[in-house]
């Protein structure tokens, strides 16, 4: 009996837990893609960058303190590289764009007749490097929106939230992505250490002597997981009925060539009627194969990640910008793609860059990361 002899409250039946203080990580995947898809539709300059500045952003206000968040400055480094070697080639081996504005004339190389139609060296104008430059950087926002969805989704997590039939592969690549972190922390660990003890850790030497112990971290690693795979039991299917078995396989095999034909058909101008039904059909086929697919895999989710509202705002903010960067596309392609002969000054289309700037809304609407144990929150 409790206090004035009212009964004791009785405890609460406990309830499942979940992550609500997490995003579903197939919701960063989403919203990145939808930002690639976007830059893939346009070579405005003005557009691709701001497309990288949203994207850049989120990563720097919602990306949690982790070793597979790291990798987003290697793919901010890679987009670069792409750029400068995109402008190397153009200024060595020319522009099949034609030019008035010489910016510099440099030494040609003759060829044999063999090679004809590739120069090293001759006239570097500006309208051939403004080509090159406006679709290099397509491939660079692609990029940095692809380093986003690595920086920003837990690929653990994400693993618990594939279907059935991809979970095996989807072990395969969730241990090759988070190899290379660990090496990379491996290798910083190692160095702190022997500067404290006064050994060298740069140059070929340093290099050699922190190799060996980085490798056996590796195997010990491999070895431990093979270890507590074998003991939760990867690898284990049900038993299924032959035909089942075969009605898999001709929905996931017969949904990935509507998949490769409806895609096929958006990209060519005679295919435009027929693309997008054959795309759907192909989709729903695929996603059928793969749910009767996931019948053989016996495995269970602890704690699984739900679709909750902040999850269906973070994907549709991307969708969104994919939407109307298709649509703007279509309606004014011009805007989009500049020109570059005569070469004149790319202009920002409005309404477009509004939708890009849609793309921010994960920035305020997904929580904020944790701490790393041991830091306390700013």
């Amino acid at each position: 009996m409790g206090a004035g002899g009212a009964p004791p409250a009785r405890a609460s039946a406990p309830t499942p837990r979940h992550r609500p203080e997490s995003l579903h990580p197939g919701a960063w995947w989403l919203w990145a893609l939808a930002l690639g898809t976007a830059a893939t539709r346009t070579t405005n300059p003005l557009l691709l960058t701001l497309l990288i500045a949203v994207s850049a952003y989120v990563v720097i206000t919602r990306r949690p303190d982790a070793p597979w968040s790291r990798s987003y400055g290697a793919f901010v480094k890679l987009a670069l590289a792409v750029l400068l070697i995109r402008l190397l080639f153009t200024t060595l081996l020319g522009s099949p764009i034609p030019g008035t504005h010489t910016l510099v004339t440099l030494p040609e190389v003759p060829l044999p007749d063999w090679a004809q139609g590739i120069r090293l060296g001759g006239r570097v104008t500006a309208e051939g490097l403004a080509f090159a430059l406006y679709d290099a950087m397509k491939l660079a926002a692609l990029l940095v929106c692809v380093g986003a969805a690595n920086a920003l989704a837990n690929p653990s997590r994400l693993l618990k939230s594939l279907p059935g039939a991809l979970y095996e592969m989807g072990v395969a690549v969730v241990v090759a992505l988070t190899f290379a972190p660990n090496l990379i922390a491996d290798v910083q660990r190692l160095r702190a250490a022997r500067r404290l003890r006064g050994r060298p850790d740069k140059g070929v030497r340093g290099l050699l002597q922190v190799g060996l112990p980085v490798l056996e971290g590796a195997l010990e690693r491999s070895v431990s997981l093979a270890a507590a795979m074998d003991a939760r039991g990867y690898g284990r299917t049900a038993q299924v009925p032959a035909r089942v078995r075969r009605t898999t396989a001709a929905l996931t095999l017969g949904g990935l060539l509507g998949v490769c034909a409806g895609t096929y058909g958006l990209l060519t101008a005679a295919g435009g009627s027929y693309g997008i039904p054959v795309l759907l059909a192909g989709l729903a086929a695929a996603l059928a194969g793969l749910w009767l697919g996931g019948r053989r895999t016996v495995r269970t989710r602890y704690r699984p990640d739900r679709w909750d509202a902040r999850t269906w705002l973070v994907s549709a903010s991307g969708a969104v910008v994919a939407a109307v960067m298709f649509l703007a596309a279509a309606r004014d392609p011009a805007a989009l793609h500049p020109g570059v002969v005569p070469l004149v000054a790319p202009t920002l289309p409005l309404w477009p860059a509004a939708a890009v700037l849609l793309g921010l809304l994960p920035a305020f609407v997904a929580p904020a990361p944790h701490p790393a144990p041991g830091k306390e929150p700013s």
